[in-house]
């Protein structure tokens, strides 16, 4: 079966080599430019297909008219969707006739959009997973092919939540990618009632806002830390990031209030905070003493 792969990112690389392990035929890659302002930890799927001896492209709107002609050039019967950030729009989605798959990263119908291996931790939750599913025009909202489950430590961060999800995704992607090609894959509609969404997220979010629990704040730094921008508050006008944090049984302190400095422990709206990692912008740390209001 002809396929055209739309991908990015460590899942982009794994669904290309899981679609050519099944007996996939892809005929071309569509993915993004890396973004000089992010900092890339990741595979490069223009690399990998090159090396693989595939056609890439990387234009800069998946939805213009010369990519859309171009990807009904190569009259791809399939199309795939691994990690891919932009939303496809109908005049691409109706091109293949059997139909256009997306792979997301969260336990469909909750966690529609962006960044779903961040947001579940900002939210503690206990599980998620993966999903394979036909997509619309609208976000994440197809009828699914399969799913993964994924359980959520208390230790996560996210780049070991997505380290997991890497095996999860080959699992998932060994059962259903077989089905797929006999034509025997089922269609699972959504319960759009349960549906949820979250947006993108930029550094800007990290910023850490002291009135909140102490558990929650925890669950940002994680969902956050390296090799993501960081959770971040201020100290005399300086960024601090906080690159990990445990939450500690002490006295009720002011929201914001540094309550000792070894430890490093803070006062938030709920509970407090202890510092395990932590950088000054500047690199000094003259200005932190028991007292100090943080943000």
């Amino acid at each position: 079966m002809k396929a055209i792969v739309l991908a990015y990112h460590n899942l982009g690389c794994l669904g290309i080599e899981a679609l050519l392990r099944h007996g996939f035929q892809v005929a071309a890659v569509f993915t993004h430019a890396d973004d000089a302002a992010e900092n890339v930890w990741f595979r490069s799927v223009a690399r990998l297909a090159e090396t693989l001896g595939l056609p890439v492209y990387t234009p800069e709107d998946i939805n213009r008219r010369e990519s859309i002609d171009l990807a009904r050039s190569l009259q791809p019967e399939i199309l795939f969707s691994f990690y891919y950030r932009r939303l496809i729009r109908s005049d691409l989605l109706a091109l293949p006739a059997a139909g256009c798959l997306n792979l997301h990263g969260s336990l469909l119908p909750k966690y529609r959009g962006r960044c779903p291996v961040n947001w579940v931790l900002v939210n503690g939750e206990k599980e998620t997973g993966l999903t394979l599913h036909y997509m619309t025009p609208r976000p994440d909202d197809g009828d699914m092919v399969d799913q993964e489950r994924v359980p959520i430590s208390e230790d996560d961060t996210a780049a070991s939540l997505y380290d997991r999800m890497m095996p999860a995704a080959d699992r998932l992607l060994d059962r259903a990618l077989p089905r797929i090609l006999a034509g025997t894959a089922v269609r699972l509609p959504q319960d759009h009632s349960q549906a949820t969404y979250f947006g993108g997220r930029n550094p800007a979010d990290g910023l850490i806002d002291w009135s909140r629990a102490a558990t929650r704040i925890r669950n940002l730094v994680r969902a956050v830390t390296h090799p993501y921008p960081g959770a971040f508050t201020f100290l005399e006008g300086k960024k601090l990031y906080i690159w990990a944090a445990s939450v500690v049984d002490v006295n009720q302190a002011p929201a914001g209030s540094v309550i000792s400095v070894r430890p490093f422990v803070v006062g938030c709206g709920e509970g407090a905070l202890q510092i395990d990692d932590w950088e000054l912008e500047g690199g000094s740390r003259a200005g932190l003493q028991a007292g100090t209001r943080l943000g």
